[in-house]
């Protein structure tokens, strides 16, 4: 009977342990409205507003970004310059691809390989690997991103970032697309 029991106790912690990992996928959002298309979204100017979070949820850095953005047919290019609460400022230049069937791809300066996301509803799922500069050295820090439109104008992102799996921290921001 002991026996039975633990194994028992063992397999419902496997179990657990299991769902517990698997989180949300971005199908989970296909009703929800309203429906996210990054071309038109991400076409024209956007302000962004943010903040990085280390794992203990205090905020370590603000920023702002100003997005640039176009599209030519499938081609997108998302031209990014952040400024930080410090007063240092970065540039990123994401060239996107439209894949079809809500998959897109993207490559960046600062982005190891390729980066790959879907939309699906309201929400875009998107995964790379950035080269991130830390105290002189270069980390490559992987990024699960994701964003939910909440109207034509505003949309959220949270990205957890991790290195070998442990979780260091998260960002924050908002998008809002400015006026026509």
């Amino acid at each position: 009977m002991k026996r039975r029991l633990l194994l028992t106790a063992g397999a419902a912690t496997v179990t657990l342990a299991i769902t517990g990992c698997a989180g949300p996928q971005v199908g989970d959002y296909a009703t929800e409205k309203p429906v996210l298309d990054l071309r038109q979204y991400f076409n024209g100017t956007l302000d962004a507003y943010g903040v990085f979070t280390d794992r203990s949820g205090q905020v370590v850095r603000r920023f702002t970004v100003v997005m640039r953005c176009t599209w030519n047919g499938d081609e997108g290019v998302l031209d990014e310059d952040f400024t930080y609460s410090d007063g240092t400022t970065q540039k990123r230049i994401w060239r996107l691809k439209h894949e079809g069937n809500g998959r897109y791809t993207g490559r960046a300066d600062d982005v190891v390989g390729v980066a790959e996301g879907q939309t699906a509803g309201n929400a875009f799922r998107w995964g790379y690997t950035l080269a991130l500069p830390v105290d002189g050295r270069v980390w490559n820090v992987q990024f699960d991103d994701w964003m939910y439109l909440l109207d034509e104008r505003v949309m959220l992102n949270k990205a957890v970032m991790s290195k070998f799996g442990i979780r260091l921290g998260e960002v924050t921001l908002s998008f809002v697309r400015r006026s026509s």
